[in-house]
């Protein structure tokens, strides 16, 4: 395997996003979309976590091959210091650690943003399944989340149940006058290549 570059999503970049996305809203329960988002929806969504948030790609010989990004924990302003992850790769192209190099990433960054506690919202089986395993929930455990909860049978798909647990890392220390949150947008270049966004 080559070089696996870390960069910031692009607008440009959706369709090839979105064909990773439609694997798991197709096959799988790990997302609980049941039909494959059209553009204009999911262009919607990649401008909210770009206000704030940040939106990154792993690329691999000019193709992306997996993508993760924040976006509002529960949205209240009291949350600010929180955020929820979200991450996808390419179905082919897993166990190649490109996963543990977006999050890593993603990380680095909430940290320089300012942001405290990071939350995983991950779909669980009561057994595991064709459409859904307990994969997510080891790669968390691995990259240091921590069980927090489970909400039982929530999602419905693939004519059946399944759970969702919520799983979080803690990045920082608690402390009174924390400083606010810097959107991702005011990072200089400078501040992005130190945080190994190419």
């Amino acid at each position: 395997m080559g070089i696996v570059k870390i960069r910031k999503a692009l607008i440009s970049d959706l369709e090839s996003i979105l064909k990773i996305y439609e694997y798991y809203v197709t096959n799988t329960a790990i997302t609980f979309d049941t039909k494959i988002p059209t553009i204009e929806e999911f262009n919607s969504r990649m401008e909210i976590v770009f206000k704030k948030y940040p939106y990154i790609v792993a690329e691999l010989d000019g193709e992306i091959v997996g993508y993760a990004y924040t976006h509002p924990f529960v949205g209240r302003e009291a949350y600010d210091w929180s955020a929820e992850t979200t991450i996808y790769i390419k179905n082919n192209m897993k166990g190649n650690g490109i996963g543990k190099k977006l999050y890593e990433t993603i990380e680095n960054i909430s940290k320089a943003q300012n942001i405290l506690n990071l939350y995983a919202c991950i779909g669980y089986p009561d057994v595991e399944d064709e459409y859904l395993t307990n994969n997510s929930v080891d790669f968390h455990k691995h990259m240091g989340y921590k069980w927090v909860g489970i909400f039982q049978k929530c999602g419905y798909k693939f004519d059946r149940w399944y759970n969702m647990v919520w799983m979080e890392k803690i990045l920082g220390e608690h402390k009174p006058n924390i400083s606010p949150v810097i959107p991702f947008p005011q990072f200089s270049p400078e501040i992005l290549s130190e945080l190994g966004l190419e």
